[in-house]
């Protein structure tokens, strides 16, 4: 089975094709309740004036789930999702240990998650994963999840806690399930996440250098240097380690940072103007082994 990737429309032969179809059976069904009725009748025979007995219960029988299942993508089809979502609980409900109450149950994460509503999506994803953990649709059901968690990262002027858990939860989809598209798109994804922590980083780090609070900024920039090495970030972190150790007056470490910079983002304007501020103080960039920058940065030629 092969569901909708996100953003794509349903075609008009359904989401889910089948591989095989399953009907319900109805009789059991109509016999059990049978049975009830005539349990709660003997039990209230001595009450039968209380009801007004000329009236017959009626019953009706459970719609086959694939009838139901294909009824929710008409809805969606429509864009009546929440009607839709209504038909798919309903399989799930009625014929719980059906393959259309599986899809059904993934269909409900998805129509969630497409209408924004991300706590239900990820609560639905999840109880897929607890029912079906080992099913070919696993993956996306993780994914979803990891979708929800993204498309919640706020601006980085806020906390950055849905972030870090958008970054976990990408970070499952890559290990669990290395081999799919679901894990190409989330190491996507998780670069932006990751871009979105260093620019938090950065932005303190900055109020802190402005502030002339040195240390602190230091270990702000240091957080990028050597967390998020793949971000856009990172040059002017090291640009800024270089403008913060002067200020302290730690050349040597000043000079790293620089030599750091030029080696890796040789044309980057923030080499440029690490290796004027340096040489304004009559020193050039020089690596030095030692530093935590240069063992950070050993072996990772970013340029």
């Amino acid at each position: 089975m092969r569901l909708l990737r996100l953003g794509q429309t349903v075609p008009d032969h359904g989401i889910l094709p089948a591989t095989r179809r399953v009907r319900a059976v109805r009789s059991g069904v109509v016999a059990a309740r049978l049975l009830a009725l005539v349990l709660v009748g003997a039990s209230l025979g001595g009450c039968a004036s209380w009801f007004d007995t000329s009236k017959e219960e009626t019953i009706y029988p459970d719609v086959p789930a694939e009838q139901r299942y294909n009824e929710g993508l008409t809805l969606m089809q429509k864009n009546e999702y929440d009607e839709a979502i209504t038909r798919f609980e309903d399989v799930d409900r009625q014929h719980p240990y059906s393959e259309w109450a599986r899809k059904a149950m993934l269909m409900v994460a998805y129509v969630n998650y497409t209408q924004g509503k991300y706590d239900e999506c990820i609560a639905s994803a999840r109880r897929y994963l607890a029912l079906h953990p080992g099913s070919e649709d696993a993956p996306y059901a993780q994914y979803l999840i990891a979708a929800s968690y993204f498309d919640q990262i706020p601006d980085i002027s806020r906390d950055q806690q849905r972030t870090q858990r958008a970054m976990d939860s990408l970070e499952e989809v890559i290990r669990k399930y290395p081999n799919t598209e679901y894990a190409v798109s989330a190491k996507k994804k998780l670069e932006v996440a990751r871009d979105q922590l260093a620019g938090k980083e950065m932005m303190i780090g900055r109020y802190y250098l402005e502030q002339r609070n040195y240390a602190g900024a230091i270990n702000r920039f240091k957080v990028v240097v050597t967390r998020y090495q793949t971000t856009r970030h990172v040059e002017e972190a090291l640009y800024r380690l270089t403008e913060a150790y002067m200020a302290l007056g730690v050349m040597s470490e000043a000079q790293t940072s620089a030599a750091v910079l030029g080696y890796n983002f040789p044309d980057s304007t923030w080499y440029k103007d690490a290796y004027k501020l340096v040489q304004a103080r009559g020193i050039d960039p020089k690596m030095n082994e030692q530093s935590w920058i240069a063992k950070a940065f050993k072996g990772f030629n970013l340029g």
